[in-house]
């Protein structure tokens, strides 16, 4: 029977931050994945610290950024790859109005240094853009695809990957340590996304799942190399090549990109984008969703080693290394779990 500290079930933003604090403390792992949970490998994977909607700052935007660049950087040192990507990230103006409120909001002390102060006027005739831009700073993309791919091939590479489902009734309880099949382990940590709803162990947890779809376009004329946020996302990937995204769908919780969907993003990309364009890929994920919009994360009620480690959202590049740093504390040095994030607060 091969023994380690852990067992992870998933393979995705969340998990692989939590394996990144594993190895950082030497504990031995091993993760179960089948592929099943599209979110993170779907995900726009833009990072930035305002909700552009309302021009508010991000939950624990400092706080997130502060230990996710760090970690994509010694990420892509490590596995010779490139992930993360700086980018200028502007907000597209409807009215003058919301200039106004654009730079009301940069006067406030928690997004000062993050909304320009600058009115950015467009030059590009493929973009209907009256009003104009404004800026938001320290900003980027990660490429979550290029991420999962590498972090699992490295996982392979150290026998660190079970390319399986997990059976959870296969779980054996015994003398404070988990039995399963052949591996022994002190703790499981199960980050599945919205998969988490056929794990008897925490299917009750309140996430929602609203699923998303993103189009990915070719656009020779536009060209951008900034992303742009008006009613939809589009974000430049290189080669005349775009995302555009996201839509919200808290009903259907396939993975299955519908015409509907397509649609919509076509006819919101329309609004403010004036040269020809062709689909070339259209892809749908759950994305785990929480009614308050905070992660849900800690131990199960009644057996001490199993722990979530789930609810990021559409914001999970930044919030992963975040919330999995304090799993890792609180599993491990018995800090206390911070209350908008328990898990148990809904109880």
């Amino acid at each position: 029977m091969k023994e380690v500290d852990y067992i992870i079930v998933g393979c995705g933003l969340a998990s692989i931050s939590f394996c990144e604090q594993l190895k950082a403390n030497n504990k031995t792992f091993v993760v179960f994945n089948d592929d099943s949970q599209k979110s993170s490998i779907v995900a726009a994977g833009l990072y930035n610290p305002v909700v552009l909607k309302r021009f508010s700052e991000v939950w624990k935007a400092k706080e997130q950024l502060a230990l996710a660049l760090p970690l994509y950087s010694k990420i892509e040192s490590e596995l010779n790859i490139k992930i993360d990507y700086k980018l200028r990230i502007l907000r597209r103006f409807t009215s003058i109005g919301e200039q106004n409120k654009w730079f009301t909001a940069s006067d406030k002390p928690s997004l000062e240094s993050y909304l320009s102060l600058q009115l950015i006027k467009n030059d590009n005739p493929e973009i209907d853009a009256p009003y104009g831009f404004g800026e938001v700073l320290h900003a980027g993309r990660l490429d979550t695809e290029m991420l999962i791919t590498s972090y699992k091939n490295r996982l392979k590479k150290d026998n660190s990957l079970e390319e399986r489902s997990f059976i959870h009734n296969n779980i054996q309880f015994k003398d404070d340590a988990i039995h399963y099949e052949n591996l022994k382990a002190e703790q499981i940590v199960f980050a599945e996304g919205f998969g988490v709803k056929h794990n008897p162990y925490f299917n009750t947890i309140p996430l929602t799942g609203s699923k998303g779809e993103i189009l990915t376009i070719k656009a020779p004329d536009l060209k951008i190399d900034y992303a742009i946020k008006s009613s939809v996302f589009i974000i430049p990937l290189g080669d005349d090549l775009y995302n555009v995204g996201s839509t919200y769908n808290n009903d259907d919780k396939s993975n299955t990109p519908t015409e509907s969907a397509k649609a919509e993003l076509i006819s919101k990309l329309k609004t403010f984008i004036k040269c020809d364009f062709q689909v070339v890929n259209h892809v749908a994920g759950v994305r785990p969703t929480v009614k308050d919009r905070r992660p849900l994360v800690g131990r199960h009620i009644k057996h001490n080693n199993l722990y979530v480690l789930n609810g990021l959202g559409t914001r999970g590049v930044m919030i992963a290394p975040y919330v999995a740093n304090m799993l890792f504390n609180f599993i491990e040095n018995n800090e206390i779990l911070d209350a908008e994030i328990d898990v148990n607060r809904f109880k």
